[in-house]
């Protein structure tokens, strides 16, 4: 297995942060989001990839639920190897989907050269500290709007900070990073 498929199988699967939500709730903290996330691999459902292409496209699907409310979204990444480092590279998705209910499920066949890669969003790097991968990047979505994801990848799951903030006032994320723990099938 190479480094690049190492790291996309830590990515897969199904993940929550129920864990940390009963350490908050300990610590008397609610206003806290439950989260789900899920990775799934999707180069078949690509057609039209490149001879000898090395790529891995992963589809992320999250879901954030605080306050009675929940926030469903997908993404379409890439992920490719550039020497010791792991690169991001965020795509739109296929022309026509919807981002809260598009998911691996309803995934038709899309081509290759129909898929775009976001302008938007700079690509993040990814650095192996022993087992765990740390990495993320800062997009300026416009020029008040600005995204920053920072990550931590391994074996015990996913740490995760998103934040969006508009004239430098955040507007989504939280003070500490979302803990994501595989689930148990």
């Amino acid at each position: 297995m190479t480094e690049l498929q190492e790291f996309v199988a830590l990515l897969s699967g199904e993940f929550d942060n129920s864990r940390q939500l009963r350490e908050l709730e300990e610590e008397g903290i609610s206003d806290f989001p439950a989260a789900q996330h899920t990775g799934t691999v999707c180069n078949e459902k690509i057609q039209g990839l490149p001879e000898g292409f090395g790529g891995i496209f992963l589809l992320e699907e999250s879901r954030y639920t605080t306050g009675g409310y929940t926030r469903a979204s997908a993404h379409l990444f890439l992920f490719t190897q550039e020497g010791e480092s792991i690169r991001l590279t965020s795509y739109e998705l296929p022309q026509g989907s919807d981002k809260s209910s598009f998911s691996y499920a309803n995934m038709g066949p899309v081509q290759y050269q129909d898929l775009k890669t976001s302008e938007k969003f700079t690509p993040a790097y990814y650095t192996r500290r022993g087992q765990v991968w740390e990495g993320g990047s800062v997009s300026m979505f416009s020029p008040v709007l600005k995204f920053t994801l920072a990550q931590r990848i391994g074996p015990e799951g996913l740490e995760v900070s998103e934040t969006m903030e508009m004239n430098g006032r955040r507007t989504f994320g939280w003070d500490r990073p979302i803990l994501y723990r595989r689930r148990e099938k």
